[in-house]
């Protein structure tokens, strides 16, 4: 299971939620209504949460401390293609192998324009265990 599927897994009661987040059970189920958030239901009717959730609802949190309005939060999110957790399209990660190669190709080419390496903490990956 790769990472972006565990971030999508429901996992958190509303409960659970509001430590991690701060937000109170009335303000989560707000932006539920207001279609930022869209947890699982169980077959209790029980909202769970998956990480990916909870970040979005900390971003939501932080825009709203920002001094943004629901519609403002809306737009930003729009912009910055957050889509909600059911139609946000996950990244694929690049396998060993891909990262070898471009990794190779940076070390060749030598030292470039950019500030900081591509794969900068990514490096751990060849020195896992198999």
């Amino acid at each position: 299971m790769d990472l972006n599927t565990r971030k999508q897994l429901p996992l958190f009661p509303i409960g659970i939620v509001q430590k991690l987040t701060g937000l109170t059970a009335r303000q989560i189920r707000y932006y539920e209504q207001h279609g930022l958030v869209e947890p699982v239901r169980s077959e209790g009717k029980q909202r769970l949460f998956s990480f990916a959730d909870v970040e979005r609802l900390m971003e939501i949190r932080r825009l709203l401390d920002e001094g943004l309005n629901m519609a403002g939060v809306k737009a930003q999110l729009a912009k910055h293609g957050h889509g909600l957790t059911g139609t946000q399209k996950p990244e694929a990660e690049p396998t060993d192998e891909e990262v070898y190669k471009r990794l190779q190709q940076e070390l060749m080419e030598g030292p470039s324009s950019r500030t900081a390496s591509e794969f900068q903490g990514d490096l751990f990956r060849f020195y896992r265990r198999k």
